[in-house]
């Protein structure tokens, strides 16, 4: 039996899910698909400046798999900014942060602003 996932703990969705080259030959046919929580480690560890153990206790999730999650992550940005690809953020395994847990909200995050409640998650 393969053991169940582990849900990690994401802010917010971005404000934009495409990404990638603008023009003529821009098409979202062959885009990257970037999973949320990938997305997630890319904003805690560029973006906030966090180390990859300060992601993993605010992801509620080992360092290890935060450190994979963001090795991928930067993979799929270089395929993209290399070959001219898109790349859509969507998907993966992850839950939004309780309402008890808003000192972890992200420093642009709608959710502090009053946001959109209800978000779903995603499966």
């Amino acid at each position: 039996m393969p053991r169940p996932r582990k849900w990690k703990k994401v802010c917010c969705l971005p404000e934009s899910t495409l990404y990638g080259p603008l023009g003529e030959n821009s098409s979202t046919d062959a885009a990257i698909v970037m999973s949320v929580e990938e997305y997630e480690t890319i904003r805690l560890i560029d973006y906030e400046g966090l180390t990859q153990e300060e992601s993993a206790e605010r992801m509620q999730v080992a360092r290890g798999t935060v450190q994979s999650l963001y090795q991928e992550a930067r993979k799929k940005l270089a395929e993209s900014l290399v070959d001219g690809k898109t790349v859509k953020i969507e998907g993966g395994s992850y839950q939004f942060y309780d309402e008890d847990e808003k000192v972890y909200g992200c420093r642009r995050c709608r959710r502090q602003r009053g946001g959109q409640p209800g978000w779903p998650q995603k499966l």
